[in-house]
């Protein structure tokens, strides 16, 4: 009896610990979540990532450690512990991200003198190799935004937005977003867009872009709707129902044109963006530049497109030389 009582109270105190553990850590982790929102203007994709990294900590400290008090009993044999039980079913790729989310929670824990050191910045990165962009030629990149042949609002929207993904090299999420009063379409003809991080940048828009969206716009109050919502009414591209069409339905209508006008119904609305800087950079632009009009904040992220632009070159160069044609 004395030992059950014994047993009994020892998991009721192990129960207590995981529980005052978790409400320390967890006040933590959602400060820094909202630090990360509010102050850095993260995403909401990267904030939502970040939430379900930390918390997939919160729950192997509670299991593994305790009698863990909080982010000062996160030692680096723990985070690799951590680390080690999600290499079995996760992507390279996914744990250098939730590393990112641990090292933020604690860096930003350090910063507040809560803690001392942070064990996190000892964690090693795995080894990525980091897929070359989908893109299409020139050809293929024509019949796809040319796709849309209907002689209908909808038919004048679809064109006109595949011809700003491509002509402008944007974000599915930032097409999405666009305003009426985001668009100009006179002498200097650009768009501006809100970018990740709420950074905005301005985009200049091709002849063929400005042509399509001029046809949209005149055809556009046919898909209006007087009593839609104020966010809806100021949107650039509506839906049959009058609402600001959404990244999914973007997606939806980019495989469909993919699929007719290039074979190609994997096609996502990215490989416009890869492809719009590829050939930039197959027609001669500076690589800084390419990187202004994508809104990228490192110059490695697009320093990938001199890859596949210089694959591309030795492919040309294999099928056009006569002597540089390789011999089984």
């Amino acid at each position: 009896m004395v030992g059950e009582s014994a047993q009994a109270g020892d998991s009721l105190a192990a129960a207590c610990a995981r529980w005052y553990a978790r409400g320390v850590l967890r006040a933590a982790i959602e400060r820094f979540l909202c630090r990360l929102a509010d102050e850095r203007r993260a995403s909401p994709h990267t904030v939502a990532a970040y939430r379900r990294d930390l918390l997939q900590l919160e729950a192997f400290v509670a299991e593994r450690r305790p009698g863990a008090r909080g982010p000062g009993d996160l030692d680096l044999l723990l985070l690799r512990g951590f680390l080690g039980q999600l290499a079995r079913t996760h992507a390279p790729a996914s744990i250098a991200r939730k590393i990112a989310a641990v090292r933020g929670l604690l860096r930003d824990c350090e910063r507040r003198g809560e803690i001392t050191a942070n064990p996190a910045e000892q964690l090693a990165l795995p080894k990525m190799r980091r897929p070359l962009p989908t893109f299409l030629n020139v050809d293929a990149a024509a019949e796809v935004v040319t796709a849309p042949r209907g002689d209908d609002a909808e038919g004048a929207r679809d064109r006109a937005l595949l011809e700003t993904l491509y002509g402008s090299g944007l974000r599915v999420s930032e097409l999405a977003g666009l305003d009426l009063e985001s668009i100009d379409l006179g002498a200097e003809a650009r768009v501006r867009v809100l970018g990740k991080g709420n950074k905005e940048r301005m985009v200049p828009l091709g002849s063929h872009a400005v042509a399509a969206l001029v046809a949209w716009l005149a055809r556009r109050g046919e898909l209006a709707r007087p009593d839609a919502a104020p966010a809806d009414r100021r949107a650039l591209f509506l839906s049959r129902r009058g609402r600001r069409l959404g990244v999914r339905q973007i997606q939806e209508r980019v495989h469909r044109y993919g699929a007719l006008g290039a074979g190609r119904a994997e096609l996502h609305p990215h490989a416009l963006r890869h492809t719009f800087a590829t050939h930039l950079l197959d027609g001669g632009a500076d690589l800084r530049a390419i990187q202004k009009l994508l809104g990228h904040a490192s110059l490695s992220t697009t320093q990938r497109y001199t890859h596949v632009s210089v694959d591309h070159l030795l492919q040309v160069y294999d099928r056009a030389h006569p002597l540089a044609r390789r011999r089984g």
